[in-house]
């Protein structure tokens, strides 16, 4: 039996099921989290401790088809300066609950497209930002860059504030692709941002693509992965795309019958993953590639790779606070959401209380399956030692709990005295693996393919 027909066997081709970048995963949200109890976790983090911020500017200039984030399209500058002013008054609110000496490990700009931010509400929000948190030893300042919508002023803007990392969003480099989805941002464009951005020494680059897009096939993938490679990312996020027309009305725009198949969809999945590996890279996770030296790559070595809203990361801070409308928080006690509509999101912040409207209270079996569940998408491998130590778990219910999900598993996963395991053969299963850890009902929730 070949390797395609065994996951084909164990329904990796049909089924649908969660990313886990968070557990338990948004759909199973409640209202029982409010700006109330989100208060209190802040004013409870550590004195002197180490958190990350995480600001969603939600706007775009326009909006791409394959894309099925929270944003609105804007020609106008106006609604995003008055959106920034919104986010200063929310940072000066978490000013007066957050305790003294707390410093950022982390602080990430995302959307949206956060470059939308004219010059001055950059440097007026960072600023902001670090009178609030100033930044830690050896922190971290991203930012994710859409090549069709920056300029010199506006990167001068942001490596002046202290940006140490930038994140260009790729997807695919066919001109064919690029028009389907509604994203035409030509090779020589991103390029020339790349320069642009290495120039003021912001010397760390990411890059976002996608595998699974319409009338992708694996020699176009490889010519897109081969140009990618020219531009010597740092670190690079290989996506597959989510078809999800239902829940994504623009995506209504991309002919369902362009897209390929699953079994095209892993096919195109391992030619880039080749392309990644034999320049160079190390594969993180089940969807990330970074060059050894990388603090990603570091991390992995080390054991200290974590996952969260933005995928893989190499930042440990127990606390990460989402500001701005939809923005997700992480906390020891559990998770919180603000509000997704930027109206909302607004009023009440002017009436001086977050937007906070629903998240989660851990359990003492949610961290325990969040953590079975991350060791497994992280590393590929559960440790019993580490989890009998970190958990009040007994050996024999710790062993039924791997046992049946090898059995689920026959011949993609190992078991043995110390550790649950996925081999490189069975690593495409990774997402269903972990759902075997998942105690939540996911029948109702409408998740992206496995593959």
């Amino acid at each position: 039996m070949t390797q395609e027909s065994q996951l084909m066997r164990l329904g990796l081709f049909d089924a649908r099921v969660p990313r886990y970048t968070s557990y338990p995963t948004a759909p199973h949200f409640s209202a029982s989290v409010d700006h109330e109890l989100f208060t209190s976790w802040i004013s409870q983090i550590p004195e002197g401790s180490s958190i990350s911020l995480y600001m969603h500017v939600p706007f775009c200039r326009r909006l791409c088809w394959f894309c099925a984030c929270r944003t609105q399209g804007t020609t106008s500058d106006d609604p995003v300066i008055a959106y920034a002013q919104t986010l200063k008054a929310e940072i000066m609110l978490l000013r007066k609950h957050l305790p003294r000496g707390v410093t950022l490990s982390r602080l990430h700009w995302g959307g949206g497209t956060p470059t939308m931010l004219p010059p001055d509400q950059m440097r007026m929000l960072a600023d902001t930002v670090f009178e609030t948190v100033p930044l830690g030893e050896g922190a971290e300042f991203s930012v994710e860059i859409d090549p069709n919508e920056i300029d010199a002023p506006r990167l001068d803007a942001l490596a002046a504030a202290g940006m140490n990392r930038s994140s260009i969003g790729v997807q695919d480099f066919d001109e064919e692709i690029q028009k389907t989805i509604g994203r035409e941002q030509s090779y020589e464009l991103t390029k020339r941002v790349a320069d642009m951005i290495r120039d003021r020494g912001v010397m760390s680059l990411n890059a976002d693509i996608l595998y699974g897009l319409p009338y992708q096939t694996t020699a176009r993938i490889a010519d897109s992965v081969q140009k990618l490679l020219t531009l010597s990312p740092d670190r690079v996020a290989l996506y597959g795309y989510a078809h999800v027309p239902w829940m994504s009305r623009r995506q209504q725009m991309i002919p369902s019958d362009t897209m390929p198949t699953p079994e095209e969809r892993l096919r195109l999945f391992e030619t880039a993953t080749q392309l990644f590996e034999w320049d160079g890279y190390r594969a993180i996770g089940i969807d990330h590639f970074a060059r050894p030296d990388d603090g990603m790559a570091i991390a992995q070595a080390a054991g200290r790779l974590r996952r969260n809203f933005q995928g893989y990361t190499d930042d440990t801070a127990p606390v990460l606070i989402g500001l701005g409308a939809s923005s997700i928080s992480r906390f020891p006690q559990g998770y919180a959401q603000n509000t997704s509509g930027t109206s909302d999101h607004t009023k009440a912040i002017r009436a001086g209380v977050f937007s906070t409207h629903r998240g989660h209270v851990f359990t003492h079996e949610d961290t325990l399956r969040a953590r079975l569940i991350e060791a497994l998408m992280c590393d590929f491998r559960i440790s019993k030692a580490e989890i009998l130590r970190q958990f009040a778990i007994g050996p024999d219910r710790l062993e039924t709990m791997l046992t049946r999900a090898a059995e689920a598993f026959p011949g993609m996963v190992t078991l043995d005295d110390e550790a649950f395991s996925i081999p490189p053969h069975g690593r495409p299963l990774t997402r269903m693996i972990a759902r075997a850890f998942d105690a939540y009902d996911q029948s109702k929730a409408k998740h992206s393919a496995a593959i």
